[in-house]
């Protein structure tokens, strides 16, 4: 990279007592922050459809957050937390792998790892009628550690019943892995408030936040305005928590996440391409870059255009160059050429202050903690006033992160 970053450029002090460890009674009741035209104007989420019209389009992220916290225990009973971070075994595709049955292999991070020597077998309850709790069979799971790989290790489980997939047992017996900032136990309503009402795809590891602001009635409010709406699906992995301890934010290893890309998505983006594209989450944010990125390398045919390298966009002039039209028709092309649906691809795609989005000209979100890719995004849109609209929502009573409330930036 020819150009350096400081991490002192997305610094802010975040008081504990402004984190939200708890979500809100009910969706829509969160604060929303709006900023356009340079000006700052406080309201509720519930009333997100006032500031838009049918001249724009949302488009959300629907994975669904699997229960990727695992908690074992070896014969000394020493108590070993495993969370799913990546499949690798027998498949890296993340919808596939919940289809698995006897044996798979997943990229972990692993809490008392030092106890974990040697396999460890656990049972699962799996009830036989989702309708009666009381039919039990019992599944037994054997788990072993293996290679470290970075700074996790592959984690191999395996099982004999060949009827049970894999979604089944973990459905059964992991945890919803709530953020590693929020230091509680899971409850009840996290199974709930901690998933967006419209997910359907099984593979994050992390909730797309902006998303669970999002009820019913704000659905349909939005409706009510003609203002049309898509899915899209970027699999959330816990590198989106992963601070940033390098004094150069370019210094900074960008996570690898999957994303799924539809057809159907593609067509809608092309022709809705004179609206405005508002991302609700920087997961969309990052999706639809990369869409455009993934687009851009079949029109140079540039090698490996199904994965976004960290910084390639900066260091490609070309890329730079080429619209989202001609990225967009090239996709299209391309999913006609191989009659082709969907796409899968990967992205490690990290937006910087001085990114040219290509496609997304709007954006819902939370506030996000310092010194984060996620704030380098939103630095993208905004420039040096983050800053000042970070600071307006601290003084105001904004609440924080995950759980906490949203901004609109048109």
């Amino acid at each position: 990279m020819h150009f350096k970053i400081l991490i002192s450029n997305i610094d802010y002090i975040l008081p504990d007592e402004k984190i939200a460890f708890f979500p809100l009674k009910d969706r829509d009741q969160s604060k929303l922050l709006v900023y356009k035209n340079n000006a700052i104007t406080d309201a509720k989420f519930a009333n997100l459809a006032d500031f838009l019209d049918d001249s724009c389009v949302l488009l959300f992220n629907d994975s669904k957050v699997i229960h990727a916290r695992l908690f074992i225990q070896n014969r000394y009973d020493a108590k070993i937390e495993v969370l799913l971070l990546e499949p690798v075994f027998p498949t890296r595709d993340i919808a596939s792998v919940f289809l698995q049955t006897g044996v798979v292999a997943w990229k972990c991070f692993v809490g008392n790892a030092k106890r974990f020597r040697e396999a460890i077998a656990f049972d699962v309850a799996l009830p036989d009628n989702a309708d009666h709790q009381s039919n039990r069979r019992i599944v037994r799971i054997t788990a072993e550690k293996g290679d470290r790989v970075g700074d996790a290790f592959l984690v191999t489980f395996m099982w004999e019943d060949e009827t049970v997939t894999f979604a089944e047992w973990l459905d059964a017996y992991g945890k919803m892995p709530l953020p590693p900032y929020i230091k509680r136990e899971t409850n009840p309503a996290d199974e709930v408030r901690y998933q967006t009402i419209y997910a359907n795809q099984k593979g994050s590891v992390a909730a797309p936040t902006a998303g669970l602001h999002f009820s019913e009635q704000v659905l349909r409010s939005l409706s009510d305005k003609n203002i049309e709406r898509k899915n899209i699906t970027l699999h959330v992995g816990a590198g989106t928590f992963k601070p940033i301890t390098t004094h150069s934010v370019t210094d900074h290893e960008m996570h690898q996440e999957q994303i799924v890309i539809l057809k159907d998505t593609v067509d809608f983006l092309l022709k809705n391409r004179h609206k405005k594209v508002i991302a609700v989450g920087t997961t969309v944010a990052r999706t639809l870059e990369s869409l455009f990125i993934l687009g851009a390398k079949l029109y140079l045919n540039i090698p490996q255009p199904f994965h976004v390298e960290q910084f390639e966009i900066y260091e490609n002039k070309l890329l730079q160059e080429l619209s989202a039209e001609d990225a967009l028709k090239t996709l299209i092309r391309y999913f006609n050429e191989k009659n082709l649906d969907e796409i899968v691809a990967t992205t490690s795609l990290m937006i910087l202050p001085n990114y040219q989005h290509k496609i997304v000209k709007g954006l819902i979100t939370n506030f996000h903690q310092p010194r984060s890719t996620l704030l380098l995004l939103i630095s993208s849109y905004l420039g040096e006033e983050w800053s000042r609209i970070y600071e307006h929502a601290l003084s105001h009573g904004y609440r924080f992160l995950s759980y906490g409330d949203a901004n609109l930036y048109m």
